[in-house]
């Protein structure tokens, strides 16, 4: 067998008229999305068209949902539109982090998203807070002083500093299961890619604080482990859903009646661990 499983089960709670929305998967260079098995739930697929991907309603008809995803341990380069700037307060820099940032790297030179990262590593210690550094505003601040952040956080950072500074850069979110682990995780992760001068790197800034390592280097697994990417962007539009400007979908989320999304209780398990590593 050449493709590989992954397996998330959606604890649902006793209530009614409560719809899930959750990421369809895409293909990057090494991992691709081959089918989608949904049981406990009716499906409907719907789209962000400005990001040209797609994600699924769920909505449920017994007491357990099942989304069930297979990869494959191939795949295809990273799409355009991940490289594509879109007006969010998510992804829009605020003009004193666009000049820090331009002061740092020039946006025609490669070799300052290296210079991007490190300068971003150095703002933030690896946490996840109550309140972000983000929170309310209209668009991602500059940060001045040490930081506490998830890797959305730092990744919302680096992705507003290269685009500032002149470079493409694009948000990937999916599943990161730890080679310690193998079988399960207990959320998604995400991880950033940057395209200049022809020259594709992708960068998890977060891995590298979490493993105390400073000196940040473009790769995907700092920490050993696997990828399952499931969708890109941030201040994503669905208008099926009546969903606008939402910050990310990396893992099936409630839909509450008001348009606000939350986490239910997921159940994440892998099968396959050795064939999609190796």
């Amino acid at each position: 067998m050449t493709d590989h499983d992954i397996c998330l089960t959606v604890s649902l709670p006793a209530r009614a008229g409560v719809s899930l929305i959750a990421p369809a998967g895409f293909s990057t260079p090494h991992a691709a999305p081959l089918s989608v098995a949904v049981r406990g739930a009716d499906m409907c697929l719907i789209a962000d068209p400005g990001a040209a991907q797609h994600a699924l309603i769920l909505t449920p008809t017994a007491e357990r949902i099942e989304v069930e995803w297979r990869y494959a341990a191939t795949g295809a380069p990273y799409p355009e539109a991940l490289f594509a700037p879109r007006d969010s307060r998510f992804t829009r820099s605020a003009a004193a982090l666009g000049a820090e940032v331009r002061g740092i790297a020039d946006g025609r030179d490669p070799a300052g998203i290296k210079a991007l990262a490190d300068h971003v590593a150095a703002l933030f210690t690896y946490g996840h807070p109550e309140q972000r550094y983000y929170d309310g505003a209209d668009e991602i601040p500059q940060i001045c002083s040490l930081t506490v952040g998830s890797c959305v956080d730092i990744n919302a950072y680096f992705i507003a500093a290269c685009r500032a500074a002149g470079y493409e850069a694009g948000y990937v979110t999916g599943y990161f299961i730890p080679r310690e682990k193998r079988t399960h995780c207990e959320d998604m992760h995400c991880w950033v890619v940057t395209r200049a001068g022809g020259l594709v790197q992708e960068w998890d800034i977060a891995h590298h604080l979490k493993l105390g390592t400073g000196d940040i280097r473009p790769g995907l697994n700092p920490k050993p482990g696997v990828r399952l990417p499931m969708a890109h962007s941030m201040g994503l539009n669905f208008p099926a859903a009546g969903l606008t400007d939402i910050k990310l979908i990396g893992e099936p989320w409630w839909i509450g009646a008001d348009g606000a999304l939350s986490r239910p209780d997921l159940q994440i398990r892998l099968r396959g661990y050795d064939r999609l590593a190796g």
